[in-house]
């Protein structure tokens, strides 16, 4: 009997040796190195996070025993979860439970902090610069992969408008959002210290270019927040505050539907605030809004949120792209007559097979992005197994968007919302998309504890400049005076 058994462990450890050999004979036939399966992702955003966590989920006993590799190209050690901007803007919730470390969730993956240069695909290479190769100054670094994963994301897309590299604020990134709480607070400290009406009249007119989701969100909580710090200055009132939306269309977030849309600018307007459609900021230089109806308005703050556009890297590859710069994808996310390749997201143009009309692109949102993620996933893993890929389709669910505290707009699953139900709606919504349990707690005891005391009202600006009082006190100048060093 001992010897039965003994031919039974034999017989499973042949099988098992057979398994394994097998299975690195098809990634051989991919064209994958014999030792392990190096997986680049470069982007550390919506795609690249879930990309990465899903991988390391469905990897387990690759990454253990060293037969894959995941390595995550970051230019920040953390995901930045957009829709809650806004409300990280207007002190609803804390900056740092905007974000979402990518250490703590991608354990089983190699973080690298730092950005791709350029990619070879035809040679499987990466050119990185990270912040050691940049604090020695040395050349960028090359990375072997066997699959790549390209998803940096996207850029704000500027126009050459006079002034606004000088003077515009973008809204795209946690440090920018918090960097404007500040900056709208500290200019109402401008207006209530100063007698000089022209000073006091720039320092409270707040110029908003965009009327897509960030530029109205952010608008839309600003505003509200604002209203509600003047009961703590002694001369600002919330009417001697002026702020413009300003956009080249003839309506404003169309992804919320025509009807949502004409809401939205009935409400933004019944709060004084002026709605601007078919206009264009044609300069901001000397800190004056001058705009394509020739209205102009003296402004210490223009916040700039017409559009994004493709991650410069996707210029710096031998991969195909389109005429706007995103990459070719097709509807199993694999970049078009490039094998090992995947795109996502923002970067990607990938096919909309539920569309009615041949060629229609999904667009380029957080909805899709984050699905997207998952079947990209999935399909690296096929691909490694050597099964069929998937196809990647979608549902509409709708679109919601915040216009301040209890206030919002909503189309979805067909049903339109607006005021408090879509506000609710958009917090729901959002709370149950955010990554992880952790984030989620955090996020909602902000808001219940914001339900029972009042906002913060402070201006934290000296964080942008933190070793400017001790620069001053050795005898130096501090960082942000034009005069001194940097």
């Amino acid at each position: 009997m001992g010897d039965s058994a003994n031919t039974g462990h034999a017989r499973r450890a042949v099988t098992q040796i057979a398994g394994a050999v097998d299975k690195r004979k098809r990634w051989v036939r991919h064209g994958m190195v014999k030792e392990r399966a190096r997986i680049l992702v470069v982007g550390g955003g919506y795609v690249g996070m879930y990309t990465a966590l899903r991988l390391q989920q469905k990897l387990k006993h690759e990454l253990r025993t060293g037969e894959a590799e995941i390595t995550v190209v970051t230019p920040d050690p953390y995901m930045t979860y957009q829709p809650f901007l806004p409300e990280a803007a207007a002190g609803a919730i804390s900056p740092r439970h905007v974000v979402v470390p990518l250490r703590r969730v991608l354990p089983h993956c190699r973080v690298v902090i730092g950005e791709a240069e350029a990619v070879r695909h035809a040679d499987r290479t990466a050119t990185l610069a990270t912040l050691a190769t940049r604090e020695r100054g040395a050349p960028p670094e090359e990375l072997a992969y066997d699959e790549l994963v390209l998803a940096p994301g996207s850029v704000s897309r500027t126009l050459p408008v006079p002034g606004l590299a000088d003077h515009g604020i973008g809204f795209k990134t946690v440090e920018e959002a918090i960097g404007l709480r500040n900056h709208v607070i500290e200019q109402m400290d401008i207006a209530s210290s100063t007698r000089d009406p022209a000073i006091r009249d720039a320092a409270l007119t707040f110029v908003f270019v965009g009327g897509g989701f960030a530029g109205v969100e952010a608008l839309g909580e600003l505003e509200d927040m604002a209203r509600y710090t003047a009961r703590y200055y002694h001369n600002i009132k919330p009417e001697d505050m002026k702020w413009v939306l300003v956009e080249a269309s003839d309506r404003i977030l169309p992804e919320v539907g025509e009807e949502m849309g004409r809401y939205t600018v009935t409400e933004l307007r019944r709060r004084n605030i002026q709605v601007l459609l078919g206009t264009r900021l044609e300069s901001c230089a000397d800190r004056v809004a001058v705009l394509s109806d020739g209205q102009r308005f003296p402004t210490r703050t223009v916040v700039w949120t017409a559009g994004v556009k493709p991650h410069p890297v996707l210029e710096a590859t031998d991969l195909p792209r389109t005429a706007r710069g995103r990459l070719r994808c097709t509807a199993e996310l694999a970049v078009e007559g490039h094998p090992h390749a995947w795109s996502a997201g923002d970067a990607a143009a990938v096919p909309d097979v539920t569309a009615a009309e041949p060629g229609t692109e999904c667009a380029p949102n957080a909805q899709h992005a984050v699905r997207q993620a998952g079947v990209l996933a999935d399909n690296i893993v096929r691909s490694l197994r050597d099964e069929a890929l998937l196809t990647y389709t979608h549902k509409y669910v709708g679109s919601v968007a915040s216009l301040g505290l209890h206030k919002g707009v909503a189309h979805v699953y067909g049903r339109k919302l607006k005021g408090y139900p879509a506000w609710f709606m958009h917090r729901a919504y959002h709370l149950s998309r955010v990554p992880t349990f952790n984030r989620k707690a955090r996020v909602l005891a902000e808001w219940a504890l914001a339900g029972l005391f009042k906002r913060e009202i402070v201006s934290l600006g000296s964080l942008e400049h933190p070793r400017a009082e001790f620069e001053l006190a050795a005898g130096g100048k501090p960082a942000d005076d034009p005069k001194g060093s940097s």
